[in-house]
């Protein structure tokens, strides 16, 4: 009998790490906690274009992921012969203070961005105004110079540090916490990076930044806004379990 009931436990606990391994899913203690989901490892539902209306062929789904196909492999298209690059956001709802938990995993080379309180404008970029969480390969992409462009890091403001990033065929994961202008950047389990919007030293920060003259960080950034993913048009990247709650 105690055989039969180690061995019941044993299938019990496989399965019970068989369903939390579940991709694009939330187990029941992450909806009780208020977790939505943002991709459903199937369908762009809710994601468009940066002032557009839908996802370009730029990006596929991949194995559950979301994908940005590196520039050799966009379709033909554009003035370059390619698909041109496409920045996408997730268009279904403005957040103010939440916490964003995504995975990613970048091409040998890549580099991306997760961007938030982004707003939209005519002939404007989703980078114009928009705090820039770093994706990037830090072994191979060529942007691999300063710290605060490697990994996890606000792009070209604050390093992440301890730079714990995994290599371009890893999968990592980045949480996101904006509550009242205070942001962290958690990357795999470890807080890198914490500043507070809208302060003098985020005043700082822009000026030593390469942002100093843009007016959206200037004045800026909003006080809410969308989520984004960036195509970068060089070697492409996967996202999956983006999910997000409000706080």
């Amino acid at each position: 009998m105690k055989g039969k009931i180690l061995s019941f436990t044993i299938i019990a606990i496989i399965a019970s790490f068989c369903v939390s391994a579940q991709n694009n899913k939330l187990t029941k203690k992450e909806i009780k906690e208020g977790w939505t989901l943002l991709f459903d490892g199937k369908s762009f539902d809710g994601w468009r274009q940066y002032n557009g209306t839908d996802v370009t062929k730029a990006w596929v789904i991949d194995d559950e992921a979301m994908r940005i196909l590196p520039k050799a492999e966009k379709p033909q298209g554009g003035t370059d012969g390619r698909v041109p690059s496409v920045d996408i956001i997730y268009g279904a709802k403005k957040y103010k203070n939440f916490e964003l938990s995504v995975d990613w995993k970048i091409g040998k080379g890549g580099n991306s961005g997760i961007f938030y309180y982004i707003e939209e404008k005519p002939n404007s970029s989703m980078a114009a105004a928009a705090p820039e969480i770093q994706i990037l390969d830090n072994w191979n992409a060529g942007d691999n110079k300063m710290t605060n462009h490697l990994a996890g890091s606000l792009y070209d403001m604050l390093p992440a540090l301890p730079q714990n990033a995994k290599p371009h065929t890893e999968w990592n994961n980045i949480v996101i916490r904006v509550k009242d202008g205070h942001v962290t950047h958690i990357q795999n389990g470890v807080k890198v990076v914490e500043y507070t919007l809208w302060t003098p030293e985020w005043k700082a920060l822009v000026e030593n930044s390469k942002f100093k003259t843009w007016e959206g960080f200037v004045n800026g950034p909003a006080k809410e806004g969308y989520i984004g993913l960036q195509d970068h048009n060089d070697f492409g990247g996967w996202f999956r379990n983006i999910k997000i709650r409000e706080l």
